[in-house]
């Protein structure tokens, strides 16, 4: 009777056993990365109207088959996920894979060719979730948009003061530069981004030789301690972000985890104890 349990057990987990075995295999995400790769060559190529026109019909039937892989795959992992279905939304990267595969679906039966095009580029960005270092770089630019605002305020700042003190001191003598608050600004910008600025300061000076004072300090406010600002956010919150993975690594199995253990366990004993069986007889 208990080994008519176990094999009730192990039936109805075994789909879900070979599911999480797929998903889990490198050579599977290694598939799906070339795969990926694959279709934004496709998509490259059906630009050129040459060889839209000699193969396009060839590249459409390999766009529709990959989008099927696309969807086998996200039948696999959700199943691996069942009975808890839940747990595949909670991952955002799911939740934007499912979203291409739905509009690419979407698409198929409305004639929206080049939005139809678009989604398949999209797909390219399915990168980050196939590659899990990429992963984490992106989820951390995302997350760093926040403290990425309050930086891009203060550098707002920066830029607006000495915008207008550009413009006031320097618009006669460069009026190509400094000569309105708009131009004051596009010319801050290039010299924040060190492209040029020599020139423009060497121009000002013909005029006030103590205006190097006014590029020194706005290249090294602008320039050093801004972009340090912004490299230091990044890098708090990478921190975070391999943090929170390292304690999801460490997440206690759920209760379906720990039958299914339970049921590899009993299977193995099973088999250990038929061979010995076989041998004593």
């Amino acid at each position: 009777m208990n080994s008519t349990g176990n094999s009730g057990l192990s039936d109805s987990a075994f789909f879900i056993r070979y599911a999480k075995k797929v998903v889990e295999a490198k050579i599977f995400n290694s598939a799906i990365t070339f795969i990926i790769i694959a279709n934004a060559i496709i998509v490259g190529l059906h630009t050129s109207r040459t060889l839209s026109e000699s193969y396009g019909e060839l590249f459409e039937r390999v766009n529709q088959v990959i989008l099927y892989i696309f969807i086998a795959e996200a039948i696999l992992k959700i199943l691996a996920h069942f009975p808890r279905i839940e747990k595949y939304f909670r991952n955002g990267w799911n939740v934007f894979d499912f979203s291409i595969i739905a509009f690419s679906l979407l698409t198929s039966f409305v004639e929206l060719a080049t939005v139809a095009r678009m989604l398949r580029l999209l797909r390219l960005l399915r990168l980050a979730s196939a590659l899990p270092e990429l992963g984490i770089i992106v989820s951390t630019l995302i997350r760093s948009f926040p403290s990425m605002f309050n930086i891009a305020l203060l550098i707002s700042i920066i830029f607006y003061v000495y915008g207008v003190a550009g413009c006031f001191l320097f618009r006669d003598a460069d009026p190509d530069s400094w000569g309105t608050l708009g131009y004051s600004l596009l010319t801050l910008f290039r010299i924040v981004t060190l492209e040029g600025w020599t020139e423009i300061m060497d121009t000002s000076m013909d005029t006030h030789g103590w205006s190097w004072i006014y590029y020194v300090s706005f290249i090294v406010v602008g320039t050093f301690v801004v972009v340090n600002l912004f490299v230091a956010a990044v890098v708090n919150n990478l921190d975070e972000v391999k943090r929170e993975r390292l304690i999801d690594a460490r997440h206690p199995p759920s209760n379906i985890e720990v039958m299914e253990e339970l049921a590899r366990t009993q299977e193995a004993l099973a088999r250990l104890q038929a061979r010995l069986e076989e041998k004593d007889l």
